[in-house]
């Protein structure tokens, strides 16, 4: 599902196949007359070779395609003319296109845009963020004074009224980082009702924890910590308001107290309350959700704060887990400590982004977490198509209870959940790159230790 170049020769001995990586031709070559140990390896994409430039190049692809597949237009659904979305009327619809534009995904997608603007300086990514976010904008608060019965049937009707986490924390989120950035007021009344839904009205275990009452009653799925706890932190990070970080930090220490595996140093993605066994599948992406979490609160949680470094432990303890089983060709597999499950891009992308920001952070060491963090982007890199869509991302996925439902799970360009994650790991690569410079050291990427 993730195509690569084929890096293995089979070569016949006596009757016997032997496996050979496929270098450059042999003959002549020797110990006497060669250093061995500085021939080629064969990777199985470029190795060592990520630029400033290169990233950008690929951002720019993303940006081109999404740009054109995702319309920021309203339409009258029997005549297709356009409408003003500041009065449209209760016959209005979002203009077709490859995606929708208030999807948790989208929520990160937004966020990235906002971030390859920050590091690129390239206004296309906010001409990309704002007429969208200004589109939601004048849509909800038109809707918003509507009769209920309208109001049901609008094109925003979730953000509206949202029905879950997935409805609301990722677009509010990304909303409070484009606010603090452009000031964007007309953002707020979004944002207050998502943050609304997020406390007072999301299903919760006894304890206190976000859950659903699918496949299961009282499930704790682990994307929930990604789809309700950033948008908390943010909000604690734009009033100045504590009890915002402190219901944030909850969240994190109830999730991991029920589904941090410090074996493995993984999270497994659901927890049943009521079930004596819990199912232990550590799918990616859904681990993705819980790094991609822990490192929005630890970017905007005060270094003050009495449980900062608890949180930090937990998000370098989760990275070590995650080093222990990256595999050769720099992707993580769909199922993280299965090797013979496939090689997946968004879980990819995302543990590339969280990477990238601890080592930008000084959270993590780069010397120790630079190189697989440099290989993780370059395998990314070999998933962005020419036309800028990304390939080897799972689509949308569901709690299993057996392996095959996740060893199975279809891949699909249209899923679009890798978007918005490559864009912050190609702009905190970018970052990366601008601070910190690394070299090959017969054939290993290494960069100087730094403080």
């Amino acid at each position: 599902m993730i195509k690569i170049r084929p890096v293995i020769q089979m070569i016949a001995l006596g009757g016997i196949l032997v496996y050979s990586p496929a270098t450059q031709a042999q003959e002549g070559i020797n110990d006497s007359n060669t250093p061995l140990h500085l021939l080629k390896p064969a990777y199985p994409h470029p190795y060592g070779e990520v630029t400033v430039q290169g990233i950008k190049q690929d951002l720019s692809k993303i940006l081109r395609y999404l740009d054109t597949a995702t319309p920021a237009r309203v339409l009258d659904k029997t005549t297709g003319k356009d409408l003003d979305p500041k009065k449209p009327g209760s016959n209005a619809q979002f203009a077709k296109g490859d995606y929708r534009l208030f999807s948790y995904e989208w929520g990160v997608t937004y966020a990235g845009m906002l971030a390859a603007y920050q590091a690129t300086g390239d206004d296309q990514y906010k001409n990309y963020l704002l007429p969208r976010l200004n589109l939601l904008a004048d849509l909800t608060a038109y809707y918003r004074t509507q009769p209920e019965a309208i109001q049901q049937m609008a094109p925003v009707a979730s953000m509206l009224k949202p029905h879950a986490l997935d409805d609301a924390g990722a677009l509010c989120m990304a909303m409070i980082q484009a606010d603090k950035v452009f000031h964007l007021p007309q953002l707020k009344s979004m944002t207050d009702v998502f943050i609304d839904f997020i406390r007072t009205k999301e299903y919760r275990l006894p304890d206190g924890t976000f859950a659903r009452n699918r496949p299961l009653k009282n499930t704790v799925w682990l994307d929930d910590l990604f789809m309700g706890m950033p948008a908390l932190a943010y909000q604690g990070f734009a009033t100045g308001e504590s009890a915002y970080f402190q219901e944030a930090i909850d969240q994190t220490l109830l999730f991991s107290q029920k589904m941090f595996d410090p074996q493995k140093n993984l999270f497994i993605h659901g927890y049943i309350s009521e079930a004596s066994t819990q199912p232990r599948f550590h799918w990616g992406r859904a681990n993705g959700w819980a790094i991609m979490a822990i490192t929005e609160l630890l970017s905007v949680l005060p270094k003050s704060h009495p449980q900062y470094s608890t949180i930090l432990a937990l998000y370098r303890s989760h990275v070590q887990g995650l080093a222990a089983v990256q595999s050769g060709k720099g992707f993580w597999h769909q199922l993280l400590d299965r090797n013979d499950s496939y090689l997946e891009t968004s879980a990819t992308a995302i543990f590339t982004y969280c990477l990238a920001t601890g080592i930008n952070q000084g959270w993590l060491p780069i010397e120790a977490y630079g190189p697989m963090t440099i290989l993780a982007w370059e395998a990314v890199s070999t998933q962005i198509t020419q036309e800028g869509k990304v390939t080897g991302t799972c689509v949308g996925t569901g709690m299993g209870f057996d392996p095959a439902f996740y060893y199975y799970r279809p891949v699909n360009p249209h899923a679009a959940h890798s978007y918005g994650p490559v864009l912050l790991a190609g702009a905190e690569m970018i970052q990366l790159l601008k601070k910190h410079a690394f070299a090959l050291n017969e054939t290993a990427i290494q960069f100087q230790h730094t403080k």
